[in-house]
């Protein structure tokens, strides 16, 4: 189900002269696409690394009202269709909607900008972070916090010499998944974004343009690269999750 896909996609291109596959790839267009969509990716993996553990946190140490109503909310972007997500968020932000009006006097703008696909980005990939770092959370012993401050240690000394360093692997797989699933993420993006070359034009919205126009090369050509591009950073998030776990592993 995964292989033969794959395989298919680089075959197609494969079919084309190196002339036209360089071409193809260094194509102005194509190279904003790459930047905005990895960069703004990466960037919001990042805000989820932080913001998915402060979530998770809360969750499996607070207790208060309404808890498990947003503790059921966390996974909405997973049960959500994309293009509603993506129409729910440009209503929201947009220079009319309930919040786009309040920054717009601040002269911030968030639909049909660059701004929006990292926001948009950020929504769909929050869950991956809380739900693999929660489980994780919930399996420390409280007795060792109260250990750590029997001997001494600092709320700060004991999160980052207790509590953080067995959250690291959960919290690179969270990440590793978030920035996946936003570098593939279509629906609710093309909504959100302006989708204008060079300046919030996402590769795959990029390939769905190029399909629209029979350039069945061109989209096969780019979609390559994603891929390419895709599997080398897992393969670099695996190596520190490898690194993470050797870590922990120390006496």
């Amino acid at each position: 189900m995964l292989l033969l896909p794959i395989l298919a996609l680089i075959s197609f291109t494969a079919n084309l002269t190196w002339a036209e596959i360089w071409r193809i790839t260094t194509h102005p267009v194509a190279l904003s696409a790459y930047r905005v969509t990895f960069f703004t990716a990466i960037y919001a993996s990042s805000i989820n690394g932080i913001a998915g553990v402060a979530v998770a946190w809360v969750l499996v140490r607070y207790r208060f009202p309404g808890k498990e109503i947003i503790d059921g909310a966390i996974d909405l972007p997973f049960a959500l269709p994309t293009a509603v997500a993506g129409l729910t968020l440009a209503t929201v932000y947009a220079e009319n909607g309930w919040i786009g009006s309040l920054l717009a006097p601040l002269g911030i703008k968030i639909a049909f900008t660059r701004l929006g696909v990292g926001l948009a980005m950020v929504f769909i990939s929050l869950p991956f972070v809380v739900r693999t770092v929660q489980p994780v959370l919930q399996e420390l012993e409280p007795e060792l916090e109260e250990v750590a401050w029997c001997m001494g240690a600092s709320r700060w000394q004991t999160f980052r010499r207790v509590i953080l360093p067995p959250l690291i692997p959960a919290i690179l797989t969270g990440v590793a998944l978030g920035f996946s699933r936003a570098v593939g993420e279509y629906g609710s993006i093309v909504i959100i974004a302006g989708n204008i070359p060079f300046q919030d034009l996402i590769a795959p919205v990029l390939i769905f343009q190029r399909l629209e126009q029979f350039d069945y090369a061109g989209a096969a050509v780019i979609g390559t690269v994603m891929l390419l591009v895709s599997l080398a950073s897992l393969l670099i998030i695996n190596c520190l999750q490898s690194w993470g776990n050797r870590i922990n592993q120390r006496p």
